[in-house]
């Protein structure tokens, strides 16, 4: 493979249509006579429904029909939870439309369909409900107490699971080094660009739903067993999707009920969600209490980690709510050694809209925990965080290296991004002067914050995946296809929603078949067009998917090559393919494989066995994860009289393997850095005693804007992947996984002289008052 375009910093090809609007995204698309439908949405976090009457609002001017969760009946079928991993796993019926009882506010109990959106939502007003108000379950140490009002008649509890791995007992007697902290991981809403929108149509039998979603094609198979509709009768589009972040990696009530009301009426069904809506019934993120203990000898090494976690899961478990706390099970580790690991995790029902996957998907909360508790031990025994660090972790001559949690991380050099890391941010010179004004006893102080992370990602092995109870597997599937005018279609399964898969599909191809890069289309998101895939989640398209695509084109390649060996007149092996051509070794004889496209798809002469066509398709599955990893560092400066807190600088060395587009890798990690700043200083759910969302729009829910974050100084290591033949890694979590311990170390740091070692997030201003206050008082 001649390396051309691999590495080149290419202007992305979607985003000449994407910027001007010249695009297609579910809201902007329409079909003749479509109905438009609007939900009526429980005002109640749990109550039973004795009385739904739609009478009202089906006599209205524009009213088609109206409906409640009891004319669906058994038709609408069950959302499914597709990853129960642990075995003793409780997952409780879950009606699209509440037919019986509501779990949490937003829970959808009947809707209407008209000629409108806007005719629709008003005759939700004309829709009675009777309710028999149920105490709300909120507090998830309550929620397990004996005398707790129960979320479904099983209990509270959703499951408890446990790991092991060496001897933790052992590790932490008479160590002399004991730290025992507990860490809240805050509710978070994922906010999208674009918000959910559903449009199905109806041919008789058959359906095609368009939707902003990252999984297409699970979906068409999920809706194919929660509703009945033969999947071969279903066809499932994403367009155009104005990002996801996991939102998006769901089967949500709304898609199923579209289909059905596109079936009972027999005319096209439209929904689109406002942005107040969307923050009630979108699924949320994180939401965990996490307990550490970490037993360490006097020189700093790390002897045995033990993690419990609560982890709140909602009203229910919808696609993959009770996995995700368990992503970080491996992960709690991080880039460390140790003699012993415990971890275990008790998923909680509450009344509250379930979780699910958000950027990260548990190792955000992972490495947030093991980082807060390194830099903690540092405080303890008085050491520079990052020596500590250096001290535990995994040193690049030992990769492969096989961790105390079962996973083997194939390489990595945690010193050589570290090292580059305090370069940039000129480390030393931060520190001397954060003592200088410690000894002024300024009160703006500034903190340094570290966070040296890794993450499994590429969400792959279909092994792994059925080892751990897993609905599906990770392969994913491409095709390659040479045309007549020697022209390249790509087919992918992974579906973007904004990561540049069609640019960095063209690079790859370009390279391995030696074609211009713009002459590689890519095609997407459709199972009618790509009927095979696992779709887009985990930072998994270009370590599987990118990797199933240059599979393929191996395989084009090799077909060319025995048709070029026909025309030629030579033995295959007497061939040198370089630039896009074959040429006989030692001659100037030669055939470009675009030529030969022309010729295979003339079939005039072709040698027997090779078809008249030169294309491929391959499922490529990894028989491993990727394990990207990096060091971010944080300056904070922090007033001390008003809780204010201003990130001066941040700096991000992350290895990613090889880079096949520097500008992608760059935005993936300008936008991860931000959401996981977001955590640290902005967002929080925020639900009030009768469990009513207080943060419904974006005057309650606070969103960093570009002027509330820094510059980020970015830098690269390169440790290729040996799991693919690229040596490429995710980098789509990178981000948010390593930024949000990197400021709250930083935030810690400034004020731990003044007697602070936790601040809780978000560190808001009146927060990191409130823990000042609470050690002056």
């Amino acid at each position: 493979m001649t390396t051309q375009e691999v590495g080149r910093p290419r202007k992305r090809k979607e985003d000449a249509r994407l910027l001007t609007g010249r695009t297609q995204w579910t809201d902007n698309l329409s079909r003749p006579g479509t109905l438009h439908v609007m939900f009526l949405r429980s005002p109640m976090a749990h109550a039973r429904i004795t009385r739904v009457d739609v009478s009202g609002a089906r006599g209205l001017p524009g009213v088609v029909a109206a409906f409640s969760g009891q004319d669906f009946g058994a038709e609408q079928g069950s959302l499914p939870c597709a990853w129960p991993r642990s075995g003793d796993t409780v997952v409780p019926d879950h009606p699209p439309m509440a037919v019986s009882e509501v779990r949490y506010v937003g829970e959808a109990v009947a809707c209407v369909v008209a000629t409108d959106r806007y005719r629709a939502a008003d005759a939700l007003e004309a829709i009675e409900v009777d309710y028999e108000q149920l105490p709300a379950v909120l507090d998830m140490n309550e929620a397990l107490g004996e005398s707790a009002a129960k979320v479904h008649e099983t209990g509270n509890r959703a499951f408890t699971y446990r790991a092991a791995s060496g001897d933790l007992e052992a590790a932490f007697r008479d160590a002399p080094v004991v730290i025992d902290r507990t860490f809240v991981q805050q509710r978070l809403i994922p906010s999208a660009m674009e918000p959910r929108a559903v449009l199905c149509d109806t041919d008789g039998d058959s359906f095609t739903m368009w939707t902003s979603t990252q999984i297409p094609h699970i979906l068409r198979t999920m809706l194919a067993l929660v509703t009945g509709v033969a999947e071969h009768k279903l066809r499932v589009v994403a367009p155009d999707v104005g990002g996801g972040f996991g939102s998006k990696l769901q089967v949500t009530a709304e898609e199923v009920l579209c289909l059905l009301l596109a079936r009972r009426l027999g005319r096209p069904v439209k929904w689109v969600e406002s942005r107040s809506e969307g923050n009630l019934t979108v699924h949320h993120g994180r939401d965990q209490i996490q307990h550490l203990r970490l037993a360490a000898d006097a020189d700093g090494r790390v002897r045995g980690l033990q993690v419990e976690l609560l982890a709140d899961m909602g009203a229910y478990l919808v696609l993959l709510t009770p996995a995700v706390p368990l992503l970080g099970a491996q992960m709690f580790n991080a880039i460390y050694k140790m003699d012993a690991y415990e971890f275990a995790c008790t998923g909680v029902f509450t009344t509250k809209m379930p979780t699910d996957a958000y950027r990260g998907a548990g190792r955000p909360e992972a490495t947030f925990g093991i980082e807060r508790m390194m830099d903690e031990l540092a405080a303890e025994l008085r050491m520079d965080p990052l020596e500590v660090r250096r001290r535990n972790w995994i040193k690049h001559e030992e990769f492969p290296y096989t961790t105390i949690s079962g996973l083997t991380y194939d390489s990595g050099n945690y010193e050589a991004a570290t090292d580059r890391a305090m370069a940039l941010f000129g480390y030393d010179k931060l520190r001397a002067e954060q003592n200088d004004r410690r000894d002024r006893g300024d009160p703006v102080q500034l903190g340094i914050g570290v966070s040296t992370y890794t993450e499994m990602c590429g969400l792959g092995p279909s092994r792994w995946f059925g080892s751990e109870n897993a609905g599906a597997g990770g392969w994913e599937h491409g095709s390659v296809r040479l045309l007549p005018t020697g022209k390249v279609e790509v087919v992918t399964g992974s579906s973007p929603h904004g990561q540049g898969h069609v640019t960095a599909w063209s690079q790859i191809v370009a390279d391995a078949l030696g074609v211009p890069f713009e002459d590689v289309t890519v095609l997407h998101g459709d199972t009618a067009i790509s009927p095979k895939g696992l779709d887009t989640y985990g930072s998994r398209s270009l370590a599987i998917g990118g990797i199933a695509v240059l599979k393929a084109c191996d395989k084009v390649r090799d077909k060319a090559r025995k048709l070029a060996a026909h025309v030629l007149e030579c033995s295959p092996e007497d061939l040198e393919f370089e630039a896009g051509a074959f040429t006989v070794r030692g001659t100037g004889s030669r055939k470009t494989i675009q030529e030969l496209a022309l010729a295979a798809f003339a079939g005039h002469d072709l040698p027997d066995g090779v078809e008249a066509r030169l294309d491929s398709d391959v499922t490529f599955d990894p028989e491993n994860f990727s394990f990207p990893h990096g060091t971010h560092l944080c300056a904070v400066e922090v007033d001390t009289e008003t809780g204010m807190v201003r990130i001066r600088s941040y700096v991000a060395v992350d290895d990613v393997g090889k880079v096949v587009n520097p500008l992608i890798v760059d935005g993936q990690l300008h936008g991860g850095i931000a959401q996981g700043i977001a955590q640290a200083l902005f967002e929080e759910a925020v639900y009030d005693a009768d469990g009513n969302l207080l943060t419904t729009t974006m005057a309650d829910y606070l969103l960093p804007s570009a002027a509330d974050l820094p510059d980020f100084a970015l830098d690269r290591t390169e440790s290729p992947a040996t799991s693919n033949p690229l040596g490429v890694k995710g980098v789509g979590e990178a981000g948010t996984i390593a930024s949000t311990p990197a400021v709250v170390n930083a935030i810690v740091d400034a004020l731990r002289p003044r007697g602070v070692n936790d601040v809780r997030m978000p560190c808001t201003p009146e927060r990191v008052w409130r823990a000042l206050e609470g050690v002056r008082q």
